[in-house]
């Protein structure tokens, strides 16, 4: 694919009609842009294939598929979907104003074209959407993990490693970051920004996520009004990790005179640290039903009737060791 990592900054002109082509590329030519054209939007994402423009200038109205489901395909191309696109239209009515910012774009200009105020915005969009990039890499160097939103209060980029923390901890296609969360992710977020606009302006707690011995911990920045929010992301290492699954895992040492199975001292553990039993199979990647079961295994052996009673004494037990408890 060819780089646009030049001191001209390449405009791609997505138009059906020769007129307004020759017009805004002879204004960009002499404003000092690399000016490519399409006439159609199956060209137009066919020249995406090899070439990664700055700027997308897109008709809304043209035969075969128009600007709007060209706009939604182009941002669907990893790696062309941070590419501004300003529409060119006739239609000022606020429906078509509208659909063009769904789809993706950022801006629009309305026909009769204006030479001069296109490429004012053309310049002003790239020195934005440069200045996002350059931003993004930082991040991405630094190796934080972040989520920014745009003003429709949906995901507009993420670091790879935001990406790489949202399938480990929210499974496989949590990391498309293409217009939504995974939804415990979402129903935290909602829940945060309710409370945020009903109490003091204060923090709000973030959500924690284990899985593998590891905590997520995703934190909120930013207004909390539906725009300029940022989700921070961290992960660490909890302070005790689950033994490793099957039947010939480790007891945990102080649990060895409890005659658990190791998948029951697995479960015993997450429990006595607290965790939900939706939280104990998430973690030991069982289902809830399973840790129903070592459970009732558990309590019987322990000689406990409720999860609470089991719980303490896991607590207990792994702070004394289980031998001076069963002395």
């Amino acid at each position: 694919m060819i780089s646009t990592t030049f001191d001209r900054h390449v405009v791609l002109i997505v138009d059906d009609m020769p007129d307004n082509l020759a017009m805004l590329s002879d204004s960009l030519d002499e404003s000092g842009h690399i000016v490519l054209v399409a006439t159609d939007g199956m060209s137009a994402l066919e020249r995406l294939d090899y070439i990664t423009p700055d700027l997308i200038l897109l008709d809304a109205m043209m035969p075969g598929i128009d600007g709007f489901e060209t706009c939604r395909r182009i941002k669907l191309i990893k790696s062309v979907n941070h590419v501004p696109v300003v529409f060119m239209t006739g239609l000022s009515e606020t429906e078509h104003v509208v659909r063009g910012f769904e789809v993706g774009g950022i801006d629009y200009v309305t026909k009769p074209i204006r030479p001069q105020e296109v490429v004012a915005r053309v310049g002003a969009h790239i020195r934005t959407a440069r200045m996002m990039s350059q931003t993004r890499g930082v991040l991405e160097h630094a190796a934080h993990a972040v989520i920014v939103f745009g003003g429709h209060g949906l995901p507009l980029w993420q670091t790879s490693k935001a990406s790489l923390w949202l399938e480990k901890y929210f499974g496989a296609g949590s990391a498309s970051g293409a217009a939504k969360l995974p939804a415990p992710l979402q129903a935290w977020l909602n829940e945060s920004l309710v409370r945020r606009r009903q109490g003091d302006g204060g923090d709000v707690a973030p959500l924690v996520v284990a899985r593998d011995g590891c905590e997520l911990s995703i934190a909120m920045s930013g207004p909390g009004q539906g725009h300029g929010i940022t989700l921070l992301l961290e992960e660490k290492q909890t302070a005790v990790t689950a033994p490793a699954a099957g039947d010939d895992a480790a007891v945990p040492p102080s649990f060895e005179g409890l005659r658990l199975t190791p998948r029951e001292s697995d479960v015993l553990l997450w429990l006595g640290k607290g965790k939900t039993n939706r939280d104990i199979a998430d973690i030991l990647g069982m289902s809830p039903r399973t840790v129903n079961k070592h459970l009732e295994h558990i309590f019987v052996k322990l000689g406990v009737e409720t999860r609470s009673a089991a719980a303490v004494l896991a607590s207990s037990v792994a702070a004394a060791g289980a031998g001076g408890l069963l002395q």
